[in-house]
C-alpha cells in the first residue's frame, strides 16, 4: 500500500505540499515565541513620534527649556515690558543702553532683587505649558506636514513653526497677559497678588457709552450690539490676542526655520567635523548627529535675532492693548486703534521701541530654549 501511494503521488505533488507544511509549522512556533523580526518591528506599532512615550519625553524637554530660558532673561523681560508699555516711570529711560542700566538700578534700588524678577512665578506658570505645547506640536504637525528629507522645505518648516507657536498661544494666551500686568506695577504701594491681578482683570470693564443720538433704528442696532460685546470678564483676559497670533506666525515660523537651517549648514560634510558630537548610543537612528554646544547655541541665536526682527512691531502692539486696563480709561483697543495711537505719540520709531533690549534678551533665551530643548531631546532618549 504504500509503495502505491508513493507510486500515485506526483513528485510536483508532494514539492508544492511540503511548503505549505512549512508554512504552518512556522505559524504554530510565532503562536508560542515570535523570531527576532517579528518583535524589533511588529506590524502593528503605531508611529514612533504619535506614541505616548514620545509625547510626553517632548513636552518635558520642551517645558524645562522655557522655563530655564526666561529664568535666565527675567530682568531684561522686566525692564522691556516697562519701556513697551510706555509706564510712566521708565518713559525717560528709553532709547540707551545707559537708559537699560539706569532702569535696572531704579528697580533694584526700590523693590531689591524681588524686583527685578517681578512677575516671574507666573511666568514660570505660563511659559512650562507654553514652551512644552510649543515643541511638541512643532514635532507633531512637522510629522504630519513632512514626510520625507524630500519634502524638507523652507515654506514647510515656516508653516509647522507657526502653526506650533499659535497653538501654543491658543491655550497660555491668559497666563501672559498676567504676567504682563504684575510686571507692569512699579509702585511699592500698590503691589498687587496673583488672584488680586486675577479678579481686576476679569472686572475690568470700559467707560459707561454716551446716549446714541440719532434715528431710531440706529439707536436699537447700537444697543443691541452693545449687550453682544462683552464688556468684561474671560474676554479681559484675552486682549491684544489677535495681534499675538500675526506676530507668532512669523516669530514662531522664523525661529524654527532659522533654527533648522542654520543646524543643517552646521552638518554640513565640510563642517561637521568641528561641529557636530558623536552619536549617543540611544539616538533614534533616523536623528542627525547633535551639535557641539558653541554650534546649538548659535544656531538658536540667530534663529532669535531673526525671529525678533520680523514679529516686534506687533509685539509692541500686543503689549499695548495687554496693559490698556492699566493706563487710560480702560477702553479695550483694536489692533488698528493701537497702532494708530503708537504712531500718534512716537512716529514709526514707536514700533521699534526696546528693540535694542529685545535683541540682549531674545537672543541668548533663544539660543537657551534651543540648547536645552536638543539635550533634553538626547538624554530622554529622543
Amino acid at each position: 500500500m504504500p509503495s502505491a501511494f508513493l507510486k500515485d503521488a506526483s513528485p510536483p505533488t508532494l514539492l508544492a505540499d511540503k511548503p505549505r507544511e512549512m508554512d504552518e509549522a512556522r505559524k504554530k512556533q510565532l503562536a508560542i515565541c515570535p523570531t527576532d523580526d517579528d518583535t524589533i518591528a511588529p506590524k502593528t506599532k503605531k508611529p514612533h513620534k504619535q506614541s505616548f512615550d514620545y509625547i510626553w519625553r517632548t513636552g518635558l524637554a520642551g517645558g524645562l527649556a522655557g522655563s530655564a530660558a526666561k529664568t535666565m532673561v527675567a530682568p531684561l523681560d522686566r525692564v522691556k515690558i516697562l519701556f513697551q508699555a510706555s509706564n510712566p516711570q521708565f518713559a525717560k529711560y528709553t532709547g540707551s543702553w545707559f537708559g537699560v542700566i539706569t532702569a535696572m538700578k531704579d528697580i533694584y534700588r526700590e523693590d531689591g532683587t524681588r524686583g527685578l524678577f517681578r512677575g516671574h512665578s507666573a511666568t514660570i506658570l505660563r511659559i512650562f505649558p507654553y514652551a512644552a505645547i510649543k515643541f511638541l506640536a512643532y514635532e507633531q504637525i512637522r510629522s504630519v506636514i513632512i514626510h520625507s528629507p524630500a519634502q524638507e522645505t523652507p515654506i514647510r518648516r515656516l508653516l509647522s513653526g507657526s502653526l506650533a507657536g499659535v497653538t501654543s498661544v491658543f491655550f497660555t494666551y491668559p497666563l501672559e497677559v498676567i504676567r504682563v500686568r504684575l510686571a507692569f506695577e512699579t509702585k511699592r504701594d500698590s503691589r498687587s497678588s496673583l488672584s488680586a491681578i486675577c479678579k481686576r482683570i476679569y472686572n475690568e470693564a470700559p467707560p459707561p457709552q454716551r446716549p446714541v443720538s440719532g434715528p431710531a433704528v440706529f439707536a436699537v442696532t447700537t444697543e443691541a450690539v452693545r449687550t453682544v460685546v462683552p464688556r468684561a470678564g474671560l474676554a479681559n483676559f484675552y486682549r491684544g490676542f489677535s495681534a499675538t497670533i500675526m506676530g507668532m506666525l512669523p516669530y514662531a515660523g522664523m525661529s524654527f526655520l532659522t533654527h533648522d537651517t542654520a543646524g543643517d549648514i552646521l552638518r554640513h560634510p565640510a563642517l561637521a567635523p568641528y561641529t557636530t558630537l558623536p552619536r549617543p548610543s540611544n539616538s533614534p537612528p533616523n536623528k542627525p548627529a547633535p551639535l557641539r554646544s558653541w554650534a546649538e547655541l548659535f544656531s538658536g541665536g540667530i534663529a532669535g535675532l531673526v525671529s525678533q526682527t520680523s514679529a516686534y512691531p506687533l509685539e509692541v502692539i500686543r503689549r499695548r492693548m495687554q496693559v490698556g486696563g492699566a493706563v487710560g480709561d480702560g477702553h479695550r483697543l483694536h489692533v488698528g486703534e493701537t497702532a494708530k495711537m503708537i504712531f500718534r505719540e512716537r512716529g514709526i520709531q514707536g514700533f521699534w521701541v526696546g528693540l535694542t533690549i529685545g535683541y540682549v534678551k531674545v537672543v541668548p533665551m533663544v539660543a537657551v530654549s534651543f540648547y536645552v530643548y536638543e539635550r533634553g531631546k538626547t538624554l530622554l532618549g529622543i
